[in-house]
């Protein structure tokens, strides 16, 4: 397991219990209780680590790379998903994945940003940061979901849209604004979950929903922490601080009103236990979509733009 900075005094405990579980109980200690222990230590380390996370520490939790992506949480949750490719306009945009499939008994457009979990993949998927015909393939998906009445939700991961000449050539930022535009008219339920890194306009354009969940440790912002600290300290030292500022942790985000639901992940973070993971934000995105049933088209639609309108006057107050 990839162990991060601020957790190597976990992993030293936990490699003393690995090594204790290669031998045989023998002379005057009893490797099991040992064993028992350390696990104890362990555990109560990994609460007191987990449970004053600074904002940069999050960060890492949010970009860890065995953290569950989005093709893993439709492989947990998702039934019979049929992938649906290509924007009808350039080509297909692997950093966005989409299709129909059901989730807990009812048909669902499943949309999200893919980084990719080795370097194969990572390069297959453009490391999750879409182009413009990402952004214009979930706008079609959205409005194909739509016209069936088959609720929306989408799975947030990226570092935030590609920025390459490519991409501005083809109009990034009109697919963008069209993929938000898209998601603020639908007449069918809409959930978004940040389930890692929820970065500037790449991630909003996933994100004009009913009801936005994010994961205990995941991290949304307009900015990374360190492209903010190139532009406002000048130096990509600066990225803890900025981290700080930007107030992109889920429980900063949550008492903004910014996010309706924090979903808790297992102890360590959700790589550390996938199918717990998967398990509460399965309840979590069961109780938003129930929540959202059987309300008019049009109720829904003006719920969602009074919402984001009203995310604009409280940072205009």
């Amino acid at each position: 397991m990839h162990i991060l900075d601020f957790e190597k005094p976990i992993a030293e405990l936990e490699g003393k219990i690995e090594e204790l579980r290669h031998l045989g109980d023998g002379g005057d200690v009893n490797i099991a209780d040992e064993v028992g222990r350390l696990q104890v230590k362990v555990d109560k380390l990994l609460r007191a680590t987990y449970a004053k996370l600074t904002p940069w520490q999050k960060t890492q939790v949010a970009r860890h790379p065995e953290r569950p992506h989005s093709l893993d949480t439709i492989k947990a949750l998702i039934e019979e998903f049929t992938p649906l490719a290509g924007d009808r306009c350039f080509g297909e945009d692997r950093a966005i994945v989409g299709g129909l499939g059901r989730f807990r008994g009812r048909s669902v457009m499943v949309i999200g940003n893919e980084k990719g979990s080795d370097t194969e993949s990572r390069v297959t998927h453009n490391f999750g940061m879409a182009k413009p015909e990402g952004y214009r393939k979930a706008r079609r998906l959205m409005e194909m979901a739509d016209h069936f009445g088959i609720p929306v939700v989408t799975l947030i991961d990226t570092a935030g849209a590609y920025p390459g000449v490519d991409a501005e050539a083809r109009g990034q930022a009109e697919a963008i604004a069209r993929s938000i535009e898209a998601g603020l008219n639908l007449r069918v339920p809409f959930v978004a979950v940040v389930i890692g890194e929820g970065g500037s306009g790449g991630a909003i354009a996933l994100a004009a929903a009913n009801a936005v969940l994010m994961l205990e440790h995941a991290i949304y912002s307009v900015i990374s922490p360190e492209g903010c600290a190139s532009i406002l300290w000048r130096t990509g030292d600066a990225a803890k601080d900025a981290a700080e500022a930007l107030k992109l942790t889920a429980q900063d985000l949550q008492r903004l009103g910014i996010i309706d639901v924090v979903v808790p992940e297992p102890l360590g973070g959700a790589h550390r236990n996938l199918d717990l993971a998967m398990r509460n934000l399965g309840d979590a995105l069961e109780a938003a979509l129930k929540g959202l049933e059987g309300l008019d088209g049009g109720v829904l639609r003006a719920r969602r733009r009074e919402k984001f309108l009203e995310m604009g006057r409280q940072g205009l107050a």
